[in-house]
């Protein structure tokens, strides 16, 4: 159980920092700021505004991060169970299953409110591409914590 849950946290985090990275870069790139993607990302709390918040901030950027890792160990808790069960599939085609379901969700599924904000502040382009970094973050924790491709 405590390794499961190691795992959980090891790969939530690893998508949660890579995917953040991602879209900092994506929105400097796309002429924006580089925290306002985290920052939207509050916006289920603080509403439309979070999205305009160019600078980091206790209110915006702490709330937007917290609820992005929380996110990310919550996909990665599906993504670990799936490789406990079933260790000889390929890493990355769980990985990917997951990072497509998670965006259906965040996209299709759940209300406006509850979306990860990205689309106020980056093209879908960046977050499709998010997403891929998502699937290949999840795909690369099994490797990096020591157990390659096995699950615990």
């Amino acid at each position: 159980m405590f390794r499961s849950i190691l795992n959980i946290l090891l790969s939530g985090s690893s998508v949660s920092l890579a995917t953040s990275i991602a879209l900092s870069l994506l929105a400097r790139a796309e002429g924006g700021s580089a925290v306002q993607p985290v920052n939207s990302t509050s916006h289920w709390y603080w509403g439309d505004r979070a999205a305009r918040s160019r600078r980091m901030d206790m209110p915006h950027t702490v709330v937007g991060f917290v609820t992005h890792h929380g996110a990310s160990l919550f996909w990665a808790s599906f993504y670990e169970l799936l490789r406990r069960y079933h260790p000889r599939r390929a890493a990355l085609g769980d990985a990917a299953a997951i990072s497509a379901l998670a965006a259906f969700v965040d996209y299709v599924v759940v209300p406006r409110r509850l979306t990860p904000g990205w689309e106020k502040v980056v093209s879908p382009r960046a977050i499709g591409i998010t997403y891929i970094v998502m699937a290949l973050a999840l795909a690369a924790s099994p490797a990096w914590r020591g157990n390659g491709d096995r699950a615990q």
